[in-house]
């Protein structure tokens, strides 16, 4: 009975043994297979060309080179992948040329505008509330010299403070504090030194003020005011806008009702680029010509760089200070600035080397038969020249002209 036993464990043993002989040796036949169907042959110059062995193509009689397709389905969002040509390799003979270690300086053209200089505009504000009886202004960026009037002011406020004046002046004349604190407070009301001495020498009370400018200007409205324009009157083809005041408004004790642009002191703004802003310094030189006279020269220097960047446009600011009293320059006049910068250390190339394809920038760094597509990371530019931050070195040898590469046969041409 011992000895059936024994030679059924050792059937069992050996069908066991055979049985994982055969699946091993399948498993490898399947793999074998599979290797063998996904190579597969193709001519460099005519990808449509497809062999399942080597040999010669067709068409030209170059030699067939071995490509393996890819069963995967992972996506890549290499550069080889985003613009794969046939085995992602050109062959050709190409003009070459290599990045160069060295120091360069250039010129940056800045487009700019002027604009007003904020901080040198008076606001006109009411020092009382009371009814505007009469305008003398009736326009935005109409201009006005010191000392014009502006408007007459009717204030109740106004009257009584003049008639306390009066009372003190006539029944309590020796009290000379008292009269000089309500003296004080009408030239604080608006009132000058010669409509108080009137008022002392009439003995009437009068509501209405007029309101003088404290400096020249450009007359400009505020939003404060209510909005009362017509449609006509906001209509863009009218170089001159209305402005929201009106006779008849009733405006409060502080209220701004315009504001006085200084046309003498003006700003001139420029965009800087991004990339660029480690260039640009305060008090650097700045030369600015204008779209009026493109041959004059304004020699200036740079008061502020903003270090916010416009979300639009991805440019930061600069501001430059100008004293407009003799150059007369309109606001809104288009300007050129030229900055000269300090030499920059670093790898280069010329700009004809680099192609960009989206958000990447692409070499085509030359191999033994060709050239192979290889990402870049870049910095500034200069003149012709692009600074290499990482990617390639001064080692390496490149297409001289990247874009004939992306335009040829050999590259556009896929599967």
């Amino acid at each position: 009975m011992n000895k059936y036993i024994k030679y059924s464990l050792a059937f069992f043993a050996i069908s066991i043994i055979g049985i994982a002989i055969y699946l091993f040796a399948l498993k490898s036949e399947n793999h074998s297979e599979i290797e063998h169907q996904n190579e597969v042959y193709t001519c460099s110059m005519h990808p449509q060309i497809i062999r399942d062995k080597p040999g010669n193509c067709p068409i030209c009689g170059m030699t067939l080179v071995k490509k393996i397709t890819e069963n995967n389905s992972v996506q890549d969002n290499s550069i080889d992948n985003l613009i794969k040509p046939t085995d992602n390799f050109i062959v050709g003979n190409y003009q070459t040329t290599t990045a160069i270690d060295t120091t360069i300086s250039s010129e940056i053209n800045l487009p700019g505008i002027v604009v007003y200089d904020p901080n040198s505009s008076v606001n006109i504000a009411a020092r009382m509330s009371g009814r505007i009886e009469r305008m003398y202004v009736n326009y935005k960026y109409q201009k006005v010299n010191k000392g014009q009037k502006l408007f007459d002011l009717y204030s109740p406020e106004l009257l009584t403070e003049q008639q306390n004046f009066i009372y003190m002046v006539i029944n309590d004349a020796d009290n000379i504090s008292i009269i000089n604190a309500s003296k004080q407070k009408l030239l604080l009301y608006g009132m000058t030194q010669n409509q108080i001495n009137t008022l002392i020498t009439s003995k009437t009370a009068n509501p209405r003020i007029s309101i003088y400018s404290p400096a020249s200007g450009i007359i400009d409205g505020t939003e404060t005011m209510a909005n009362v324009s017509t449609p006509a009157m906001q209509s863009g083809s009218n170089s001159t806008e209305i402005l929201n005041v009106k006779e008849g408004n009733y405006i409060k004790k502080g209220e701004v009702i315009f504001k006085l642009l200084n046309t003498d002191k003006v700003w001139g703004i420029f965009n800087v680029i991004q990339g660029y802003n480690s260039l640009i310094k305060t008090s650097q030189s700045i030369q600015i010509t204008t779209e009026l006279d493109k041959n004059e020269v304004i020699d200036a220097q740079i008061n502020f760089v903003e270090t916010q960047l416009n979300p639009a446009d991805k440019t930061n600011r600069i501001r430059v200070y100008l004293n407009n009293n003799k150059l007369k320059l309109p606001i809104g006049l288009r300007l050129q600035g030229i900055v000269k910068t300090n030499a920059v250390n670093g790898i280069w190339i010329q700009k004809q080397s680099m192609v960009s394809i989206g958000n990447k920038k692409i070499v085509f760094l030359k191999m033994e038969n060709g050239f192979k597509a290889s990402s870049i990371k870049t910095g500034i530019e200069m003149d012709d020249f692009i600074q290499i931050i990482e990617g390639i070195s001064i080692k390496d040898t490149i297409a001289k002209n990247a874009q004939y590469l992306i335009d040829s046969e050999s590259f556009i041409k896929t599967e």
